[in-house]
């Protein structure tokens, strides 16, 4: 008898989710470096094999939302409202995350164990300045696509990136402050304002974005 599709999914999306939660635990006790693949598989009770086969990659075992992020940025973009700017569809979201305290939003309380795992691990700060350039890539192709740039112009990558420089800026300075042992209650605030004065700064920069 074949299996319900959706039942096949939700198995995957389960096993994915009992993968990297073993594996983020695993890290968070004796860091990243310091665990083996073959150690996540025997501790999640899988294959290497089935591993690899979730997670390409074994820094992506950690950074493991990277999917999702690409998933809301798209269709942050592509599902805006009549009228609304693209750059302005992506600031929404970015406020919308910190709203519902959603783990990409990066501002939560105990947040800098994550932090400090990413920081004592030259692989997986490796991997995520990887990720940032993937992920103004896909900014940038948005934006072209969005407002009919012509293939090799500059202007779509130009504010993707300067777009991404500010959340940077702005997450970096929040980050410190979280991990000097500051609550996410008493950043937020400031982080909120700091990232709105950073995107009008871009928006000035980039006005047909």
């Amino acid at each position: 008898m074949d299996i319900d599709p959706g039942l096949r999914e939700r198995k995957k999306r389960q096993t994915r989710q009992l993968i990297s939660d073993v594996a983020s635990g695993l890290f968070l006790q004796r860091g990243f470096d310091n665990v083996t693949v073959a150690e996540v598989a025997q501790a999640a009770d899988v294959s290497a094999k089935t591993v690899f086969n979730y997670f390409p990659r074994k820094e992506d075992l950690f950074l493991d939302r990277g999917p999702e992020a690409t998933e809301l940025v798209t269709r942050a973009v592509r599902e805006r409202a009549e009228g609304e700017r693209p750059l302005a569809a992506l600031r929404g979201l970015i406020f919308r995350l910190l709203r519902e305290n959603h783990p990409l939003s990066g501002i939560r309380d105990g947040q800098h164990h994550f932090w400090q795992v990413i920081l004592d691990s030259p692989a997986l700060r490796a991997r995520g300045r990887e990720a940032l350039e993937e992920l103004e890539t896909l900014i940038a192709t948005l934006l072209a696509e969005a407002t009919g740039a012509r293939p090799g112009d500059i202007e779509p990558r130009l504010a993707a990136g300067l777009f991404l420089t500010a959340y940077r800026t702005v997450y970096a300075a929040s980050a410190r402050r979280l991990m000097a042992g500051e609550r996410a209650a008493d950043v937020l605030p400031d982080h909120l304002a700091l990232l709105d004065h950073a995107f009008d700064a871009v928006n000035r920069a980039c006005p047909d974005f």
